[in-house]
């Protein structure tokens, strides 16, 4: 079981990479809200919007980046197999 987790990991490490980019994101963007909510003056809710919100809208991206990057490897090698396919020109 484990070795079987450990090839799709292998050969999926870019959405690998995106879940827990996305999951880090997440949370930080929690932990940032619970933050500002917590306080009333703007002067101490600065550390966490910049902690939380900038951090997490920043993971979220690199999720998302690392995830088309994840669905275009997948539609090259679909097109390289078509091309193997149609044989030499």
């Amino acid at each position: 079981m484990g070795k079987v987790i450990l090839a799709i990991l292998r050969s999926e490490w870019d959405r690998a990479a995106a879940l827990a980019a996305l999951a880090v994101g997440v949370a930080a963007m929690i932990n940032g809200w619970v933050g500002v909510s917590g306080t009333a003056y703007s002067a101490e809710q600065m550390p966490y919007v910049v902690g939380g919100g900038l951090l997490g809208i920043f993971l979220l991206g690199v999720a998302a980046v690392l995830w088309l990057s994840a669905d275009l490897r997948d539609e090259w090698r679909k097109l390289a197999d078509l091309d193997d396919r149609l044989g030499p020109r």
